[in-house]
């Protein structure tokens, strides 16, 4: 019997998407729960796992445009073997291609043919006889995912501490990985005699033809690139933005954070950042000023009574707004939990359309980088969005005093169709006032 693979529904607002990669080959055995392909929509990156177990039959090659409800395969449940009649007929590899298959010690990517000829068949199945398979040579704990990934970037996989169930390494320890650059030293990097050497490449993440001009590469935008290039464009040719700036002492947050830190995170099971204190700050900067929540709508002004806060979170593919509902009823805590849970599930590339949904304000973080002063952009139809900085000590005036304080300047980029300048001003000296004497943060509801 073969399961039908379809395309779920994803989200409010969202029909279709892109067929990035698939993950498995064509007639490859797949395991329930076995991601099978990643799946690009305007909002965010899906991975689509399999059901059940059995044999796969792809439908949709990658870079196909599928809507939801499409079949784009099958499983054949039981021995796994897929109908000759049904299988399509092979085709050479194409450049570009993510549908590709490591061989072992062959130092390049090739596409197999999935059903070889009988002529074919019993010399494929001496030489597997002897040889070891790839899933044999490489770490069997790794999913295809970061199997992928740590072959495209040449990592290291002694280096890496697995942080999964059993010590298993995980695609976010990978990413970490990259970050810190642990990549194989060429000494690492053994071939037998006669083996080409593996050279790096970078794979695009979905099926696209490159263009090669003398010094220059060519590489069509993901659907999620273009989608974020657009909502920017749309947000400047429409929105009147304008931005103010502001100043926070954050020495008394830092000793806030540095004094209760352990008991915290030893109560609720998750660590005290800055991010759900600033989150916690705004959403009572936003009871003071409520236009700077609202959003226009047409001709009209939609004051919203709730709080949907967005964070903005920087991953792999690029950056992603997920959006903690209702954050103005959590506590620190659990504000703290619910953008720790979102802010990985953005990493793991595992966001849903509906996290990224219905935001009102949005917090943007990118002293993570390094950026000391920036003027961040609206996500429509919000109408401000707040940046936040390095923190860096600096020399400023106390009661006539020069002290060394650590400093961050915050930033409010606003839409001055909505919001006037003075409740822009008075929004931002509001989440001020709030960080610099944090135990007002603790007593205001």
């Amino acid at each position: 019997m073969a399961i039908e693979v379809r395309i779920p529904s994803l989200g409010e607002s969202v029909s279709e998407g892109v067929i990035a990669r698939w993950l498995k080959q064509n007639g490859d055995a797949v395991a329930a729960d076995e991601v099978l392909f990643e799946l690009e929509t305007d909002k965010a990156t899906m991975e689509i796992a399999a059901e059940v177990a059995g044999r796969l039959e792809i439908l949709k090659p990658e870079g196909t445009t599928v809507e939801v409800g499409t079949v784009v395969a099958r499983i054949a449940e039981g021995d796994g073997k897929v109908a000759a009649a049904a299988r399509p007929s092979p085709k050479p590899a194409e450049k570009g291609s993510g549908v590709v298959s490591e061989q072992r010690g062959k130092g390049r990517e090739t596409t197999p043919d999935p059903f070889p000829a009988p002529e074919k068949a019993k010399a494929q199945e001496a030489k597997a006889a002897v040889e070891p398979s790839s899933d044999e040579v490489e770490t069997p704990q790794l999913s295809p995912a970061v199997r992928k990934l740590v072959a495209e970037n040449r990592i290291d996989l002694a280096a890496i501490s697995g942080t999964g169930k059993g010590g298993r390494v995980t695609k976010e320890d990978v990413l970490r990985a990259i970050e810190g650059g642990k990549k194989a030293e060429p000494a690492q990097e053994a071939k037998s005699e006669g083996e080409a050497p593996v050279e790096p490449r970078v794979t695009p993440p979905r099926k696209a033809e490159r263009g090669s001009e003398g010094d220059v590469e060519r590489v069509p935008m993901t659907r999620f690139r273009r989608r974020i290039a657009e909502r920017l464009v749309e947000a400047q040719r429409t929105a009147a933005i304008l931005t103010t700036f502001n100043e926070i002492d954050m020495s008394a947050v830092m000793a806030l954070r540095k004094r209760h830190k352990q008991r915290f995170e030893k109560a609720h099971g998750v660590g005290l950042g800055f991010m759900s204190l600033f989150g916690r700050a705004c959403i009572l900067a936003l009871h003071d000023t409520p236009v700077v929540n609202a959003s226009i709508d047409g001709e009209d002004v939609v004051y919203h009574r709730r709080v949907h806060l967005g964070i903005a979170v920087g991953t792999p593919r690029g950056l992603v707004v997920p959006v903690v509902r209702n954050a103005d009823g959590l506590s620190i805590a659990r504000l703290e939990k619910a953008i720790a849970e979102l802010a990985a599930l953005a990493r793991d590339g595992k966001l849903l359309p509906d996290h990224l949904a219905g935001g009102t304000f949005t917090i943007s973080n990118g002293g993570v980088y390094g950026s000391l002063m920036s003027t961040p952009i609206l996500t429509p139809p919000q109408s401000a969005i707040l940046g936040m900085h390095k923190i860096e000590e600096r020399p400023v005036v106390v009661e006539g005093q020069i002290v060394i304080r650590p400093m961050m300047y915050v930033a409010l980029s606003y839409d001055h169709r909505l919001v006037d300048g003075e409740q822009a001003v008075t929004f931002l000296v509001r989440v001020k006032e709030r960080l610099e004497d944090p135990a007002r943060i603790a007593l205001e509801d």
